[in-house]
């Protein structure tokens, strides 16, 4: 064996996907001394991805001072990559849940720092931006960030204002004419892993807003501003965004991302791989090995372990899969590319007994099946 790629998700609470990776080559050299390995740290859109881009490509990371979810100055930061061409921002570094703990009322809150954040990158100089949508404290659809950027929003008196997600309600006009320029020639990939709509019962503040401090009431509230506003952009911008899955992300901000930017929503994992060129890397690989906390049906559905699995198929390059712990209804993960799978849970205990040794037996469990494929003379 020459070479192996990994590229693991993150075992939520447990490991970061660059341990993971840091632990799986630990195993390997101590099987296969001369061995090419090339580590890909996975960013799913949320908290950790600018630093998961960057192990995986190197970049550098910009500090810059914007507005947080309340409009107060915080310290925040984005990640550039390619040489200085792309820029990668995750919402959560201006508008996250942990920068309003004790404080959450997504009422109240704006994605106007994420605007910033893009606004510097272009300031910078990048062509494209990659943005991940996780963990927002916000259900303003994205108006504060596209206020940022210069579009402006009126109310029915002609009063301009910046809407958060109590007052989209009170948007009655939008004017997109200074958007700025910049954006003219940029590509724009935003990381959506989920297909929830706009609004209704599976939308944005119906499904999301009461982790972010939203009661009943107030998710009526949410919901009913999210359709105004979904009314207003369909009347004065021509865009039909309440629909598209992946529109009630973040707060309605998928919504936005698409309406006031002409982004491309996108599956996480697929933006990862395009983005660290995975088909080329695959070319002269000898194995892949991925991973997750638990693979079950929902895993079929396309997120990590299997978007990985359906390119390393089409490349004919074997798939391992790591993982914590083996649900239900796997069978058709193998279909899709996945050559096996094994769980680290060596002695079979439950997961907070587990996690307590998760990096020892993820690292003797990567050890057990090195010294097999050594075996075999592969």
């Amino acid at each position: 064996m020459k070479k192996v790629l990994l590229i693991p998700d993150s075992f939520k609470g447990t490991m970061s996907s660059a341990e993971i990776c840091d632990i799986m080559e630990r195993a390997i050299l101590e099987n296969y001394k001369d061995i090419d390995i090339v580590k890909i740290p996975v960013a799913d859109g949320g908290e950790g991805s600018v630093d998961a881009f960057l192990a995986a490509m190197g970049g550098e990371k910009v500090k810059i001072k914007v507005k947080g979810p309340f409009f107060n100055e915080i310290d925040s930061f984005y990640g550039i990559i390619e040489g200085g061409k792309t820029a990668v921002i995750e919402m959560a570094a201006a508008s996250g849940l942990p920068l309003v703990e004790g404080k959450a009322n997504p009422s109240k809150t704006t994605t106007y720092g994420v605007g910033q954040l893009m606004e510097d990158a272009l300031n910078k100089g990048c062509k494209k931006i990659i943005m991940g949508l996780g963990g927002s404290s916000t259900n303003d659809a994205g108006c504060g960030a596209a206020a940022a950027l210069g579009v402006k929003f009126y109310d029915k008196d002609g009063k301009e204002f910046i809407p958060t997600g109590g007052t989209l309600k009170d948007v009655f006009r939008i004017d997109k004419s200074n958007l700025n320029p910049l954006l003219k020639n940029v590509e724009i990939i935003t990381m959506c892993d989920i297909d929830n709509p706009l609004y209704g019962e599976n939308g944005a503040a119906y499904i999301f807003g009461p982790q972010k401090g939203a009661d009943e009431n107030m998710v009526k509230e949410l919901d009913a501003g999210l359709r105004h506003i979904a009314g207003v952009i369909e009347k004065d911008m021509g865009e039909k965004i309440a629909g598209q899955k992946g529109a009630g992300a973040a707060g309605g901000m998928g919504a936005g991302m698409v309406a006031f930017f002409g982004s491309k929503l996108q599956m996480g994992i697929e933006t990862v791989l395009d983005t660290v060129k995975f088909d080329e890397l695959l070319s002269d690989a000898d194995l892949v090995i991925t991973g997750e906390g638990k693979i079950d049906h929902q895993s079929i559905r396309g997120k990590v372990v299997i978007g990985i699995a359906k390119r390393s198929k089409e490349k004919n390059v074997p798939l391992v899969a790591i993982v914590g712990d083996i649900g239900n209804g796997i069978d058709k993960a193998y279909e899709l590319g996945v050559s096996g799978i094994f769980s680290i849970n060596r002695v079979a205990v439950p997961y907070k007994e587990a996690k307590l040794r998760a990096k020892e037996d993820l690292y003797l469990t990567v050890d057990n099946l090195m010294k097999f494929l050594k075996r075999l003379g592969i």
